[in-house]
């Protein structure tokens, strides 16, 4: 184990969890991530070894065949793999936050059929709130769901779906106007629908089509995707939690879970940046001597490594508040900023090092260099993060009287 990013208070079991991850990435994952990358190519042999392992039903209870750990235990594992390659840690998270709507929220019907089959890997989810026309503000949702006898009929079109076309279950945020009077709250109005589907692209399923992956600058490997609903036919047990108008808050609660997997991501990335950095900087000789005997490159050092402990410190805080029951939108958006903002530093301070060679395809740097940007955006940007924190903060310091 590394000397940076140690948990205190951690039991036996997931010690032994985070260990055999590490073991994992360290010979399964770093090996061919970079060349999977480059080729684009769906890391299929990954993604049976994390089910061999049990890392899909990590965090679903034991009596539906999980291992029932905690948020903490997830983060930190996902903080290992994404040192690894980010984009095997975004398979894994969105099947992790659709997963924790049904243990949450979900009917006891739902959670018996889909949990677990979601433990063992034979489910993948998916979750599904953007359109081409909105991001961060979710109440100018325009996809519709209208019910129609025992069914709702659901019309629209999605945008960065992660997993879309590898997943089998999507859940996926629309209007529902039944049973919601004129003028009620945009958020108050919204469900959360459990779509299920065939794996690949084209039309998955009568009414729903997945076109093929959306090129990306970095964050390849894993699928990103459109989804449009076309006259998508969905059963009224498939509405999560079975009541119309809860999907914001549901999917809110989801992306609680989401931002600590962001945070832990920019961790698990810093990280390797900084163990790329130190390594290269004792390899490499200007002027008679490594250049991590220069002032300059140790003070580069210094400051990285700085920012993955601080990072990781603020991600364990945000987990562990989570798993507490208590509300814990303030240290997740703090923590999501922090790890991400610090990320990118990190990862441009290792390329610094590396010079030209950086620059080259052949080294591992470059891959990181294109794939921290995407965590400044993921689950909310920055400037959201801010909204959210600054607005928490006003809450607990208002001037009384």
């Amino acid at each position: 184990m590394t000397r940076l990013a140690q948990t205190e208070g951690l039991t036996d079991i997931q010690r032994e969890i985070l260990s055999t991850v590490r073991d994992f990435v360290d010979k399964e994952i770093i090996p061919v991530a970079t060349e999977l990358e480059h080729r684009d190519e769906y890391p299929s042999q990954i993604v049976e070894g994390l089910k061999e392992l049990g890392v899909f039903g990590l965090m679903i209870p034991e009596e539906y065949g999980g291992l029932g750990e905690s948020l903490l235990t997830y983060a930190l594992t996902v903080e290992e793999i994404a040192r690894g390659w980010m984009s095997v840690s975004g398979i894994i998270n969105t099947h992790f936050i659709v997963a924790y709507m049904l243990k949450q929220h979900g009917t006891q019907e739902q959670k018996d059929y889909f949990l677990p089959k979601m433990a063992a890997g034979e489910i993948r989810g998916a979750f599904s709130m953007s359109e081409p026309a909105l991001g961060s503000d979710v109440s100018a949702i325009s996809s519709k769901g209208v019910r129609d006898g025992n069914d709702y009929v659901l019309n629209g079109q999605k945008m960065w779906l992660t997993n879309g076309g590898s997943s089998t279950l999507v859940a996926v945020l629309c209007r529902t106007d039944e049973g919601h009077p004129e003028g009620t709250a945009p958020h108050k109005s919204m469900t959360t629908f459990l779509v299920e589907k065939e794996a690949g692209f084209g039309e998955v399923r009568p009414g729903l089509t997945i076109p093929g992956k959306i090129d990306k600058m970095g964050y390849k490997g894993v699928d990103t995707t459109e989804l449009i609903m076309d006259g998508l036919r969905i059963p009224a047990d498939r509405v999560l939690g079975g009541e119309t108008g809860r999907g914001f808050y549901h999917m809110m609660d989801g992306v609680e879970v989401g931002r600590v997997n962001v945070a832990a991501r920019g961790c698990g990335v810093a990280q390797r940046a900084f163990e790329l950095g130190v390594s290269y900087a004792q390899q490499r000789h200007t002027f008679g001597k490594p250049i991590a005997q220069h002032q300059a490159i140790q003070f580069k050092l210094a400051e990285m490594a700085t920012k993955v402990e601080a990072a990781h410190a603020m991600m364990v805080n945000a987990a562990r508040k989570k798993d507490s029951g208590q509300r814990n939108d303030l240290e997740a958006g703090m923590a999501k900023y922090l790890a991400s903002e610090y990320c990118k530093e990190v990862v441009e301070d290792a390329f610094r090092i590396h010079g030209g060679y950086g620059f080259s395809k052949e080294y591992e740097i470059e891959r990181l260099y294109r794939e921290a940007p995407m965590l400044l955006i993921g689950e909310g940007t920055a400037e959201i993060q801010k909204m959210i924190i600054g607005r928490r903060l006003l809450e607990e310091y208002r001037i009384q009287g």
